[in-house]
């Protein structure tokens, strides 16, 4: 289910779910999950990206390129180890999100 604009034309018939986690949330509406057209996962990132621009922001750098924090896998397998973003995704494929996080406080003793 995709909220607000549609997904782009052109990049083919095969929709994918991607799971958004709780701190991209915010710039997708708050849903869990969308329904973004694609056949690799840079198609499903553009279609995403055009639909909620705010989601490319948080996860591309000025270059262009995807943050080194950022992790993304096709069913549960890491796209670093597969094709990277030319990893193909098939209608029931789920392409996750996971930009990493850091930081945090020391608890006292």
């Amino acid at each position: 289910m995709v909220r607000g604009r549609r997904p782009p034309l052109g990049f083919g018939e095969r929709v994918s779910t991607v799971r958004v986690p709780p701190v991209l949330r915010g710039a997708v509406g708050g849903v869990r999950e969308l329904s973004m057209p694609g056949a690799t996962v840079s198609e499903v990132l553009a279609s995403l990206y055009a639909v909620h621009p705010e989601v490319r922001a948080q996860l591309v750098g000025n270059d262009g390129e995807l943050h080194r924090y950022v992790n993304i896998y096709v069913n549960d397998e890491d796209v670093r180890l597969l094709g990277w973003l030319d990893t193909p995704v098939a209608e029931s494929d789920t392409v996750l999100i996971l930009p990493a996080m850091a930081g945090g406080a020391t608890l006292p003793r």
